[in-house]
């Protein structure tokens, strides 16, 4: 993250308004809600408590506000980029119109990666200029390099077994996916939703 951002040029939310993946200004510093929970103690006045991650260092801060008080939200554009290749910590995306190369570091992508294939298009969200997260699809098409052999004539129980995909990517698939075949997975949760015909299924 270069430099810190002008308090003054931000939009500002009522902190009962925010909301999980809200990308936040904290002190001049990028910040992304990960928990927000309005409470009622039986005693004293109502409040919101919420949970933030720093998209750079990853460290934590939790804030107790109440519903009046505001929080300057990040203004943020998305653009098509492909994945180009993996640079250290780092992950490297070409935006699509210009060609120009963004870098993420893998402490702002987390998991994301398991489900991005080389030359496979994302969304890539940035705050002026600056790459700071990923947007994957629903689901993504992957094909699976490793799966454990099914019994013999095991194709129709709803037994699943392990697999592995070409990312990385633990899933549990039907008995009757093998190594070399296309499945369609969704990023949310992970989990096998069908058998693809390729890669652009």
């Amino acid at each position: 993250m270069r430099g810190r951002f002008p308090r003054t040029t931000m939009p500002t939310v009522k902190a009962n308004q925010v909301r999980k993946g809200n990308v936040l200004i904290l002190d001049g510093e990028l910040y992304v809600c990960t928990d927000h929970e309005f409470r009622k103690p039986g005693k004293g006045s109502s409040f919101n408590q919420i949970k933030c991650k720093h998209l750079s260092t990853g460290s934590f801060k939790s804030m107790k506000m109440s519903t009046d008080e505001t929080l300057e939200v990040a203004f943020l554009q998305t653009r098509p980029c492909t994945y180009s290749y993996p640079e250290g910590d780092s992950f490297v995306f070409m935006d699509k119109e210009n060609f120009e190369l963004y870098y993420l570091n893998a402490d702002l992508v987390g998991d994301k990666m398991k489900f991005v294939r080389d030359n496979q298009e994302v969304s890539v969200t940035f705050h002026e200029d600056i790459a700071i997260s990923l947007e994957l699809p629903a689901h993504v098409v992957l094909q699976v390099t490793e799966a454990e052999i099914s019994a013999k004539g095991d194709t129709v129980t709803n037994d699943k077994k392990g697999a592995v995909c070409e990312t990385g990517l633990a899933v549990r698939v039907p008995p009757y996916i093998d190594s070399g075949e296309w499945i369609k997975v969704h990023t949310d949760t992970g989990d096998f939703l069908s058998r693809a015909d390729g890669p652009d299924a």
